[in-house]
């Protein structure tokens, strides 16, 4: 898997084979650690640290990845259970990109969710409704070009559903910190007033 990264064009390209690799099970972080120490030369090795540790901890697609970094951690979002395991009513087993408190997020990339799959991605909706959670579905035009509103919008959900906090803003001009600045002072906890 190493070997791959290496001729990699993309940090995309980079991502995927990190992610692909824990998603199958074909590796862990301690042997990918052990093996980058054996390298001297490495082109891309402080990103691969980075996404083996995501990898670990449960980010299976680059679409995931983008989602933790962009999203979630860039607006400081709560932080979720990832690949969280779930039965449906009719006994089938599978897992949530993403489980926060009452809110189920699933990310979905090209792989695997091609137009023939939206029945099966309806069902696990229903089911995730019929365990009282409610369902946000993105896909790579919300988490790779717009990135804040995507945040904007699980924060509003999460709050619904008992999330105290607030998103921060990413960067200077982040719709978030625009959002926040309507908000009447007195909803702001005093680190954003």
């Amino acid at each position: 898997m190493l070997d791959l990264t290496q001729t990699a064009a993309t940090f995309d390209d980079v991502c995927g084979w990190v992610t692909r690799a824990f998603a199958r099970d074909l590796t862990d972080e301690e042997k990918l650690r052990a093996a980058m120490l054996q390298r001297g030369r490495m082109r891309w090795r402080a990103d691969l640290h980075e996404l083996i540790a995501a990898a670990a901890s449960g980010d299976h697609s680059v679409l995931e990845y983008r989602y933790e970094r962009d999203v979630e951690r860039a607006h400081g979002l709560p932080e979720p259970v990832r690949q969280a395991p779930f039965t449906d009513p009719s006994g089938r087993r599978g897992r949530r990109d993403r489980l926060y408190r009452g809110v189920v997020v699933e990310l979905d990339g090209r792989l695997g969710h091609g137009p023939e799959d939206q029945w099966r991605d309806k069902d696990r909706d229903n089911a995730a409704a019929v365990d009282g959670q409610q369902s946000l579905r993105y896909g790579w035009e919300d988490v790779r070009w717009h990135p804040c509103a995507t945040a904007l919008q699980v924060a509003a959900v999460l709050r619904r559903h008992g999330w105290v906090g607030w998103p921060r803003p990413c960067s200077p001009g982040c719709p978030v910190e625009r959002a926040l600045a309507r908000l009447p002072a007195s909803a702001l906890s005093p680190a954003y007033r």
